[in-house]
C-alpha cells in the first residue's frame, strides 16, 4: 500500500525546525483558503450522559463519578429553537451530538426528521450519534445531512490505553460506512491524552492516508474533568499544539481544521499563531456538548483583533459588502 505519509516523512514535520514549519504552513494555508475566513458552527447535545462506552477523557460516560446530569433525547422544537439562534448569530453548520455507543433503529426517523427541519433552516448539518452501521448512514445522508463527526482520538497503538468499550478498527469501519453513504467526514482527535509524539505522528498519519482525507478536522486540547480518569494529566505545551495543527495542515490541505475543546484555556496569542498556521474553523457558543467553550464575548473580541469573517455570512444576510460592524453587533445581542 503506497501511504500518502510515512512515518519517516511525518517524523521530519515534527522535528522541521518551528519558524521554518510555520513558514510552510501558512504558505500552504494561502494556497487552498482565505486567510481572514472563518468557518463558525455550534454544537448541540441532543443527548447528555449515561453513555455505555468508558472514554478516558469524557464526563458522559455512565462509568465516571462527573455527577453530570442526564438529559434524554430532546423534543423537536428544542432542537430547532437552538438551531434558529445558531443562524442568527451567524454560524454556517448546527452540529448535533447524542451521548450513546450508537443509535437503535426506532432512533433514526426521529434523527432524519430533525436533519429536514434543520436543513430548511438555511444551515449545514453535522451529528455525532456514535458507531454506524452503513444502512442508518445511508438514511441520514437520504435526509439531508451533510457531516458526520466520529474521532479516532489518538494512534491505533495508543488508543486501548483509553478506550476498551469499542475497537480502533470500529472506528475506522464507521468512518468508511459514512464516506460510502456519501456524508462528508469529520474526524479529528485528542492532544494531552498522555499519548508520545509517536502517537501523535500515527494519529495524523492515520487521517491523513485515508482513502480521501476527513473535509473537517477537530483537535482538541484535552479537557481535564473532575472524575475522569485522566483529570490529573500533564497540561499540553502550546507551541506543541501549534505545531500540531501546522503539520495537520501540510499534510491535510484541503481540509478545514477546527480548534475544538480547550479552546477555552488558550489565550488569544495561542490561537492566534493556530490560525496563521491553518486552523480555520471553531465551535461559537459556551458550551460544547458538556464542557466550557470561550465565552462569545471573548470570541466577538478576538475575531475584533484579527479582523477574522465568518464564512458565508454575507449571504446568509443578504449582504453583498461585508460590514463587520454587523457581525459583532448580531453576536452581542445574543
Amino acid at each position: 500500500m503506497n501511504l500518502r505519509w510515512t512515518f519517516k516523512k511525518t517524523q521530519k514535520l515534527f522535528k522541521k525546525p518551528f519558524f521554518d514549519l510555520i513558514y510552510q504552513a501558512q504558505k500552504i494555508h494561502r494556497k487552498y483558503f482565505d486567510p481572514n475566513r472563518i468557518q463558525v458552527s455550534t454544537l448541540l447535545s441532543i443527548k447528555t450522559g449515561l453513555c455505555p462506552e468508558d472514554c478516558k477523557y469524557c464526563p458522559q460516560s455512565a462509568r465516571h463519578p462527573t455527577n453530570l446530569k442526564y438529559e434524554p433525547l430532546l423534543n423537536k422544537n428544542k432542537i430547532l429553537k437552538a438551531a434558529k439562534k445558531a443562524k442568527k448569530i451567524g454560524a454556517s453548520r448546527f452540529c448535533m451530538g447524542a451521548a450513546w455507543k450508537n443509535p437503535k433503529e426506532k432512533d433514526i426517523p426521529y434523527l432524519e426528521k430533525i436533519v429536514k427541519k434543520v436543513k430548511k433552516l438555511g444551515l449545514e448539518t453535522c451529528m455525532t450519534l456514535g458507531e454506524l452501521t452503513l444502512t442508518q448512514a445511508q438514511k441520514l445522508h437520504n435526509a439531508g445531512l451533510d457531516f458526520y463527526n466520529h474521532n479516532i482520538d489518538t494512534s491505533k497503538n495508543f488508543y486501548s490505553k483509553i478506550i476498551s468499550t469499542r475497537t480502533y478498527k470500529s472506528r475506522l469501519k464507521t468512518l468508511k460506512n459514512i464516506r460510502n453513504s456519501g456524508i462528508k467526514i469529520c474526524s479529528g482527535g485528542i492532544i494531552g491524552l498522555g499519548e508520545k509524539v509517536q502517537d501523535r505522528i500515527e494519529f495524523l498519519m492515520e487521517l491523513s492516508n485515508l482513502p480521501k482525507p476527513p473535509e473537517s478536522i477537530p483537535i482538541n486540547m484535552l479537557v481535564k474533568i473532575p472524575g475522569t480518569p485522566l483529570e490529573n494529566n500533564k497540561k499540553v505545551n502550546e507551541f506543541d499544539f501549534i505545531r500540531i495543527i501546522a503539520i495537520a495542515r501540510i499534510m491535510m490541505p484541503k481540509s478545514y481544521i477546527r480548534l475544538s475543546a480547550g479552546r477555552e484555556k488558550m489565550n488569544f496569542q495561542t490561537q492566534a499563531m493556530c490560525f496563521m498556521v491553518g486552523a480555520n474553523s471553531i465551535f461559537y457558543g459556551c458550551k460544547l456538548l458538556t464542557t466550557k467553550n470561550q465565552s462569545e464575548k471573548k470570541d466577538i473580541k478576538l475575531f475584533q483583533k484579527l479582523d477574522l469573517k465568518p464564512e458565508k455570512f454575507e449571504s446568509k444576510f443578504n449582504n453583498q459588502h461585508y460590514n463587520k460592524n454587523f457581525f459583532y453587533n448580531a453576536l452581542e445581542k445574543e
